[in-house]
């Protein structure tokens, strides 16, 4: 039995053609094309502890709610 990281990264791993695209809209387009990642809306500048994750894709918006880095999980 595969563990949840392998069928993870069976999947699409990162959307750079998301970048400035509105975070929400994003968000949708990341959980349809791999349904078995967490989606996380992050603001520009917040710190998070860089824990691997792999199941969690951040989308980093600025202050306008648009992707300012390419959506990847971890």
């Amino acid at each position: 039995m595969e563990s949840i990281c392998e069928q993870v990264e069976q999947g699409k791993t990162s959307w750079p053609e998301l970048v400035n695209e509105e975070g929400e809209c994003a968000v949708k387009i990341i959980e349809k094309e791999n349904t078995l990642v967490n989606t996380q809306i992050i603001a520009e500048g917040t710190f998070i502890i860089q824990i691997y994750i792999c199941d969690r894709v951040l989308v980093w918006v600025n202050d306008k709610g648009i992707v300012v880095s390419t959506p990847t999980i971890g």
